[in-house]
């Protein structure tokens, strides 16, 4: 640590002994990242605890359900910072957490709609609309007060994958 202190003062930079260390690189944070042995001794490069805490905090922020706001407004705020979360951890070669994060986002958004419809009539009228079967939209609408339980069985019938893909939110896995 010394000679690197020495070297950088060399080339007018200054060490932030806080932040740097001479360790192994495995188990250290680094911009977000951090470096882990998969089977097969391959290496791979993983996102902490941190940004993924900071991205769902973000994320609730983005689409608070009292904001008084349409899916699409929601969708529109929502797009340029999980295309930007993505680009910038591309490298994380975790697919299950891509793909948790991407069932989380869904399932906030599928509670969002529900609390947006408000009332069983109008959430059985919207259900019904977008070609859910009679008994999906009676079993949605009777529990129209639970918005994140319900939001997460029958209405991933009705609310997939390709209705937020036609809205314009992007897939993070």
């Amino acid at each position: 640590m010394a000679f690197l202190g020495k070297l950088y003062t060399g080339l007018k930079l200054q060490v932030n002994e806080a932040k740097s260390a001479v360790v192994s690189a495995f188990g250290r944070k680094f911009l977000g990242y951090t470096l882990w042995v998969s089977k097969g001794l391959e290496v791979k490069c993983k996102v902490t605890e941190k940004p993924l805490d900071n991205f769902k905090a973000q994320i609730r922020q983005l689409t608070r359900r009292s904001g008084g706001r349409s899916m699409a407004q929601v969708v529109e705020k929502l797009r340029p910072y999980l295309l930007g979360w993505k680009a910038y951890f591309w490298l994380a070669q975790t697919p299950g957490v891509w793909r948790e994060l991407d069932e989380w986002l869904r399932h906030r958004l599928r509670a969002i709609q529900l609390r947006h419809w408000k009332r069983p009539k109008a959430i059985y009228r919207e259900l019904k609309a977008l070609g859910a079967s009679e008994d999906v939209a009676k079993q949605v609408a009777g529990n129209c007060r639970r918005w994140w339980r319900n939001s997460d069985r029958l209405l991933k019938t009705v609310l997939t994958i390709a209705y937020f893909d036609r809205l314009g939110v992007p897939r993070l896995s």
